[in-house]
């Protein structure tokens, strides 16, 4: 039995995902702007409070991530195989150690009680919950993003090794590249939103 393969069903699919993830974000960055404008002070001196430097290095990560993503991509349509796993693992290193920055940020803002329901952020106001708010929700979101992204190399990786990913047949790395693309995307526009913009 033959098994007909739909490599631009497969594509169409995830470009079709990735709309509706950035229409999701792009509402919520509509939420944020809006909240802003209502609350300009308040917005300012909660961004203070965010960690600029920490926020730079996940850029920085991210961005030479969707970079070894795309040249995995470029390793294995050569049949350049090891090459790819290695990009492949470097990728998802960057990957896990975006998350354990992200985990002590986030653990030194519930250190100083700046998490939403928090006695300290019921003291400084309605701008600066909402602040925090958005802040958790939309980087938690994220977070979510780069679990899901690990799960999906992992997979690339394990079908790689045992050949069901190679030189002819490479949409699911293909299309992992494009999700990861897309949350490097999101994050370009969290970072100066929630840590630049004051």
């Amino acid at each position: 039995m033959t098994i007909h393969r739909d490599d631009l069903g497969d594509k169409f699919g995830m470009w079709l995902f990735i709309f509706t993830e950035l229409l999701l974000f792009g509402m919520l960055f509509v939420v944020y702007a809006v909240y802003r404008s209502m609350h300009p002070e308040a917005f300012r001196i909660a961004a203070e409070e965010l960690d600029v430097a920490l926020g730079t290095i996940n850029t920085v990560l991210l961005l030479i991530s969707s970079l070894t993503v795309a040249m995995s991509i470029t390793a294995i349509q050569k049949g350049n195989k090891q090459r790819a796993l290695q990009l492949l693992g470097v990728t998802l290193l960057i990957a896990i150690i975006f998350l354990v920055n992200k985990y002590f940020e986030w653990g030194a803002k519930f250190e100083y009680g700046f998490y939403p329901g928090s006695e300290v952020l019921q003291e400084l106001g309605f701008g600066t919950i909402l602040f925090f708010g958005l802040y958790f929700f939309m980087t938690g979101i994220h977070a979510l993003h780069i679990l899901i992204g690990i799960g999906l190399f992992i997979y690339v990786i394990v079908q790689m090794k045992n050949d069901k990913i190679h030189q002819t047949d490479y949409v699911w790395l293909e299309n992992t590249g494009l999700y990861w693309h897309l949350v490097d995307l999101i994050w370009i526009f969290l970072f100066p939103l929630f840590y630049l913009i004051h």
